[in-house]
């Protein structure tokens, strides 16, 4: 499993350009399912057909993860750069971030005062001498990713985008250990969730499961003055009750806690009072789907380190092969 963690976390793939993680991902689960293809939207949709009686199932985890985009190349080589996503200023200065070309720049602040930081303050070096040398190295309008290595710490493993890649790799794991399931599953690994859950909601569109869940990252309650949230690292698989995009159908939630006690997973209930998940859009399709999020406790979200458990990301793996072999009568 860590193996998949890192070179899916190691992968390039901010939001609208996920290719090279998609790619990987097929690699990883097309032995494993019985259908496999790619949208409009570039979400890779990899499909476990059940038994007749059985109902269908979306899990969803995004490919996409936040980033930069250059705005403007100064005439001594410097580059502006607006953000791709939710990212965090405190987390920039002294970052490095890389593009698609492998070209890596260290991002910096000018003079001022430090609460005062915004990104008109910041700007990303290359090392060029001047804009015709940082020209052949990046172009206006191109997407980066920052550049931090993976780090396993033994239970707890550090990378850029766990968000939302350990979510994917729950499902490539879960897809291994699935034979002959009784529900149709679809594992959509979508695009585009970071900059408005658009991967989810083209997908979830087409193929109208019966059952929603996402699979991401949730902040934690466990560190020095943290906010109060009962989340922790390695604790389990966090069940989650609400966030800004989502009610979880109490059914859902119900039906979640009990194939977790009933296989002794380790669970916590996650109400997250800001942000969101696939399931935000997911549950809005067309006429609603019931819908629901199996979500990785994570340290340091939308930060270039943010740390999770690797038992925590087992308990989750456990807690979808639990629910795709589930009968679904009395709850969609």
């Amino acid at each position: 499993m860590k193996t998949v963690i890192q070179r899916l976390t190691e992968a390039f793939g901010p939001s609208g350009f996920e290719t090279e993680v998609t790619d990987l991902i097929k690699t990883m689960v097309k032995d494993h399912v019985d259908e496999i293809r790619t949208d409009v939207m570039g979400n890779l949709i990899a499909i476990k057909r059940g038994q007749e009686n059985g109902k269908t199932i979306m899990f969803a985890a995004h490919t996409d993860e936040i980033g930069v985009i250059v705005t403007h190349i100064d005439d001594q080589g410097f580059l502006r750069f607006s953000n791709v996503g939710g990212v965090g200023i405190s987390t920039l200065v002294g970052n490095r971030v890389r593009f698609a070309s492998g070209a890596i720049g260290v991002i910096y602040q000018e003079k001022g005062d430090w609460k005062e930081l915004n990104l008109d303050k910041l700007y990303i070096d290359l090392g060029a001498d001047n804009k015709e040398e940082a020209q052949k190295l990046v172009s206006v309008g191109e997407f980066g990713i920052f550049h931090r290595e993976f780090t396993d710490l033994g239970n707890r493993l550090i990378a850029k985008s766990m968000d939302d890649r350990v979510g994917c790799a729950v499902l490539v794991e879960a897809l291994k250990k699935l034979e002959k399931p009784l529900n149709t599953l679809y594992f959509v690994f979508t695009t585009q969730e970071e900059v408005g859950l658009r991967g989810a909601r083209t997908s979830a569109y087409g193929l109208e499961p019966d059952l929603g869940i996402a699979l991401d990252v949730t902040l934690t309650g466990d560190m020095p003055e943290a906010r109060r949230m009962e989340v922790s690292l390695g604790k389990g698989a966090a069940i989650k009750v609400k966030d800004s995009s989502l009610l979880v159908h109490p059914k859902v939630k119900e039906l979640l806690i009990d194939l977790a006690e009933k296989n002794s997973i380790p669970y916590q209930m996650e109400v997250l009072d800001a942000g969101g998940t696939d399931a935000g859009a997911i549950h809005l399709t067309k006429a609603g789907i019931p819908s629901g999020a199996i979500s990785i406790p994570t340290r340091y979200v939308h930060s270039p380190s943010e740390m999770v458990d690797v038992r925590d990301v087992q308990a989750c793996v456990d807690l979808v092969v639990a629910l795709a072999g589930t009968d679904l009568g009395g709850v969609v």
